[in-house]
């Protein structure tokens, strides 16, 4: 995954190899040229001492662009979640759902919908240790159906209710690409 960070560590290691991206996106690097294993290598050895690695697996590929999707989507501004998360991926993928999800699965060894819950959670326990917004609203931004849904989707996930994460000194979180 790239985010702002990253991506300004993959451009200047690319620049340093005399490598000329087209773009440099979440997850992604376009190049115009084919490249030689040789700077595959060099490429993937540059990255490495990032915590960045060059993925060739298509599976794995496709896994990371699923991933971000979802992460894309769980922090989207307030109301441009409503859309659903099976729609939105297969559209932007440009694959049946059914085909993403089995390999989804096959990579990761969970499922999707699993990713996501994962994914809001997180988000959830981001917005709580804000303590700017309360249950309705952090609800509401997430597009769940109910306060009550989401507590019992923090609680099954988390094995405490939402109110008692708040009350925490240091609440523990989980980085995104460790979900």
């Amino acid at each position: 995954m790239i985010d702002t960070c990253s991506k300004k560590v993959v451009q200047a290691e690319l620049k340093k190899l005399g490598i000329n991206p087209v773009t440099v996106a979440l997850g992604t690097v376009e190049i115009a040229e084919d490249m030689t294993a040789a700077q595959r290598t060099a490429i993937g050895n540059a990255l490495k001492p990032f915590g960045l690695e060059l993925m060739e697996d298509r599976k794995i590929i496709l896994t990371e662009q699923i991933k971000n999707l979802v992460i894309e989507l769980v922090y989207a501004p307030e109301g441009s979640q409503k859309v659903h998360f099976t729609d939105y991926i297969s559209e932007k993928m440009h694959y049946h759902y059914h085909y993403l999800s089995n390999l989804f699965s096959e990579v990761t060894g969970i499922t999707i919908e699993q990713y996501v819950i994962a994914t809001r959670i997180e988000r959830v326990k981001e917005l709580l240790s804000y303590k700017e917004y309360n249950l309705k609203e952090i609800s509401f931004r997430l597009n769940y159906c109910s306060v009550s849904h989401l507590s019992n989707q923090f609680k099954k996930v988390t094995g405490m209710a939402p109110s008692e994460f708040k009350k925490m000194a240091r609440p523990p979180r989980h980085a995104l690409d460790e979900l």
